[in-house]
């Protein structure tokens, strides 16, 4: 990164960043947000938001739309009552000043209402946002993508691992994670359990072996004893959710059966599964 980009990028930091530290504001309503580094206009209150970990939005562009999908928020601003209003022109074209001061600026002016802003992040990635005015400036919202991966959070569907287990007998699961050396599971694995839960239900002659696997890193015999809890305390979440215990065992392979090598953290975190086995 050149010299003269790092001092813009500060500069819009500096800028963008200033809501961060801000009061919310007593006239927005309950259970909204904004983005917590843009910078509402004056006098305006926020009606009415939205965010996501991950979304798609078409931004309008010269060329065509611009597809970009990261982090999402939507916010509605409405004018404070008595407040004097701006127009459309006022609204777009301040912000399209505070993106230029953060090194970014104007992709694209649709209309006299709607303009498309981008500026460079420091990590890499980018953030779109759509002005859409109304009213002549009454109310405008904002839709803000910041460009990124999508964290995957269901790693099988039910139908997938069925189509494993059919074709190989069996379907290994990383996704179903445990708080370091225990057997609790991490709320994040429900996704993923659930999805296990389906895969039974839907096919009600399918009997599992639900059989967990370690890494080589602390003593075999405690890997063992670890990975047979982490097996119960699956077939435990799955019968709580109204799985026959009949249909289930639970075995711990500590790390007899690694299928990728311990000696890189890549390798290890492979090895650290649950499988899931027909019998």
């Amino acid at each position: 990164m050149n010299i003269k980009l790092k001092h813009l990028l500060a500069l819009g930091l500096a800028f963008l960043t200033a809501s961060v530290f801000a009061a919310r504001d007593p006239a927005d309503v309950e259970g909204t947000e904004e983005h917590p580094q843009l910078v509402r206009f004056p006098n305006f209150f926020v009606d009415n938001s939205k965010r996501n970990d991950y979304n798609e939005v078409a931004f309008p562009a010269k060329n065509g739309e611009q597809v970009k999908a990261g982090k999402y928020w939507f916010v509605d601003y409405i004018l404070k009552e008595g407040a004097r209003q701006p127009s459309s022109v006022e609204l777009i074209r301040n912000y399209e000043n505070a993106f230029k001061k953060a090194g970014g600026g104007l992709v694209f002016r649709e209309s006299q209402d709607v303009a498309v802003y981008r500026m460079p992040l420091p990590n890499g990635s980018e953030r779109w946002t759509k002005i859409n005015v109304d009213n002549d400036g009454y109310r405008y919202q904002l839709e803000i993508v910041e460009t990124g991966g999508m964290e995957q959070k269901v790693e099988f569907s039910a139908d997938q691992m069925a189509d494993a287990i059919k074709k190989n007998g069996f379907v290994a699961l990383n996704g179903i994670l445990f708080d370091t050396g225990k057997a609790s599971i991490k709320p994040e694995s429900e996704p993923l359990l659930n999805e296990v839960v389906g895969l039974l239900k839907k096919d009600k002659a399918l009997k599992l072996s639900i059989e967990g696997h370690t890494d080589n890193v602390g003593d075999k015999k405690a890997n063992l004893d670890l990975s047979k809890k982490r097996a119960e305390s699956v077939v435990a979440y799955v019968t709580k959710a109204g799985i026959e215990t009949k249909r289930l065992k639970a075995d711990g392979k500590g790390d007899t059966a690694p299928v990728a090598d311990n000696r890189t953290e890549d390798g290890r975190a492979k090895n650290r599964r649950v499988e899931l086995v027909k019998f």
